[in-house]
């Protein structure tokens, strides 16, 4: 077996995890832990999430979109950070963890994102993973750079909750 060939695993990082989450309001901090998976192929994030409580709606009793949405921001930031951190995500082979704080609110956007509901997930207790299955470097209108990263998630918990899809994220303004 090559080194290219090997897959590597980096157990939660609780202060990388915690800087990550730093943005977010103390009752909107989902991800409660998050090991990276890094290989030629794939880099992808298992995470273990809670919602004790709905930041902006009385209570669903299962994981709504709004909801969804947030945990894969998290999910995903943690895993670029990581990834960054390990330089181990094929296209931020130049990034450091600088540049991650300083593009992490304003330059990474959420392009297109998709979801289907199979079975509710309870929000209480349930997992997610999410992969980056390309990153290309691409030209605006006006010639400055991006990345462009499509990726795939999914939400299930001990009951057979299931939620997933995907979703396109642009990385603006890149060193």
């Amino acid at each position: 077996m090559t080194t290219a060939s090997v897959h590597r695993s980096y157990a939660t990082d609780a202060d990388l995890l915690e800087r990550v989450l730093a943005p977010y309001k103390a009752h909107c901090k989902y991800v409660k832990s998050a090991v990276v998976t890094a290989g030629p192929e794939l880099t992808s994030a298992r995470c273990e999430f809670a919602i004790p409580e709905s930041c902006y709606i009385d209570d669903t009793g299962h994981l709504n979109a709004v909801e969804v949405n947030i945990a894969y921001n998290q999910m995903m930031y943690y895993l670029v950070a990581k990834s960054v951190q390990e330089e181990a995500l094929a296209g931020f082979e130049n990034w450091t963890l600088d540049d991650f704080w300083r593009h992490q609110l304003p330059d990474i956007l959420i392009a297109r994102f998709t979801g289907s509901f199979r079975r509710p997930v309870n929000p209480r207790s349930f997992f997610g993973e999410m992969e980056f299955l390309s990153v290309t470097r691409r030209e605006r209108g006006d010639g400055k750079p991006f990345l462009r990263a499509e990726t795939s998630y999914r939400y299930w918990d001990a009951d057979g909750g299931r939620c997933d899809g995907t979703a396109t994220l642009a990385f603006v303004n890149v060193p």
